[in-house]
């Protein structure tokens, strides 16, 4: 709950920052005159403020992915991003029998994401796997070695 609540913050964020832009466009770029008798619409008839709108769809959607990607690699969780790559599989055989993958592990050991690295149509998605409480296991590894 606490990751799509943070995911959501985020993207509120994200539209108060644009939104903000967005005024600021409509501030500093007048009306376009009144050509014979009529108000044309600014979009198609108005260069700068064409350019404008493209501009700004462009940062928003940039934006946008670099949200969505900052969210994929953080720990569902605690919320940090998550470290130590480490890559598995064969380029070799990577159609059908060990395609290769990526893991990413929260830095406090509570899960792993896995993605592959191979784009095939055939593959499995990102995966995460939530790991137990490590610092028991720990402690039953060192209670089985005394």
């Amino acid at each position: 709950m606490k990751y799509w609540g943070f995911f959501l913050a985020k993207i509120l964020a994200l539209f108060a920052v644009l939104r903000l832009l967005w005024l600021l466009i409509e501030t500093l770029l007048p009306e376009p005159e009144i050509f014979l008798y009529t108000r044309l619409p600014r979009f198609p008839n108005d260069l700068p403020w064409t350019v404008a709108i493209l501009l700004f769809w462009l940062l928003s959607l940039g934006l946008l992915a670099l949200v969505v990607l900052d969210q994929r690699n953080r720990c569902r969780v605690c919320l940090r991003r998550l470290r130590m790559p480490v890559e598995s599989g064969s380029w070799s055989r990577a159609t059908l029998f060990a395609p290769p993958r990526k893991s990413l592990i929260c830095p406090y050991g509570h899960g792993t994401l896995d993605e592959p690295v191979a784009h095939v149509s055939a593959e499995s998605p990102t995966e995460w796997r939530p790991h137990g409480d490590i610092w028991k296991e720990l402690e039953t590894l060192d209670k089985e070695r005394r």
